[in-house]
């Protein structure tokens, strides 16, 4: 399957749909804290979503139940909210997209729920600066495989790891578009990169061991071996210089 390349009008959407989805996940944010169920933030998160004239990404999307994507300390991804009630010392992943004029953003953030441990706190902050050592060669003319192996090299380098079950990917008037986007190093180069390809960059990382598994729901991706797991994502466009991060205010 061909790499859409964006038209202008095609980013000026996509800039505006990102722009939404960033002061979505802003003020959810503030949602996260002891003694609130996941279910009651993606109550607020359909809520705030519709508010923009906007709809959610996720909602109905291949069967799933909600608009936020919620994942909670050993859940990796597809966090399906319920009315677990967060507590002091989680970590929670919140994966939001939203479409604008037809066209999709996506990003995630893992965010701490009240004081949490030093290993939570730096699996956090290396799954966000991951992203940043990744898209330092998210440029025209570089290839695929130069932010995966930047990603994976960055991450390994604290003695954390790469889930290899999932991927990012393109992203545009479908919420999952070509190409994949590993967080690992391939044999391949993977595509080169040009300007006006529009994509969600996701590092996913452990504390343990890479190995994930499905949850008897269908969604749910935890790990192999109870460790905690965090989760960052941007939507990014691919420039002649550095890549415009869509998804930050």
């Amino acid at each position: 399957m061909a790499i859409n390349i964006k038209s202008e009008r095609e980013i000026k959407l996509m800039r505006e749909s990102g722009r939404i989805l960033a002061n979505v996940l802003k003020e959810l944010e503030t949602y996260v804290k002891p003694g609130i169920s996941t279910l009651e933030i993606d109550k607020k998160c359909y809520e705030i979503i519709k508010s923009y004239g906007c709809i959610p990404s996720f909602l109905d999307y291949r069967g799933f139940p909600a608009s936020l994507c919620i994942s909670v300390n050993d859940e990796v991804v597809h966090g399906i909210p319920d009315d677990y009630i967060l507590r002091e010392g989680d970590i929670v992943s919140l994966d939001c997209g939203v479409i604008y004029e037809g066209y999709h953003s996506d990003a995630a953030r893992t965010i701490p729920v009240g004081e949490i441990t030093k290993e939570a706190k730096k699996l956090i902050e290396v799954a966000e600066q991951s992203f940043y050592e990744g898209i330092k060669y998210a440029k025209e003319g570089k290839h695929l495989h130069e932010i995966s192996e930047a990603i994976q090299t960055y991450v390994e380098s604290f003695g954390f790891s790469v889930v290899r079950d999932l991927v990012g990917h393109g992203i545009g008037r479908d919420l999952h578009e070509e190409p994949n986007i590993p967080n690992f190093k391939q044999r391949n180069r993977g595509p080169r990169l040009r300007e006006g390809m529009t994509l969600a960059i996701e590092p996913m990382i452990n504390a343990g061991r890479y190995d994930v598994y499905c949850l008897d729901n269908d969604w749910t991706i935890v790990t192999e071996d109870g460790s905690l797991s965090a989760h960052y994502e941007n939507t990014v466009l691919i420039t002649k210089d550095q890549a415009e991060i869509l998804t930050i205010i």
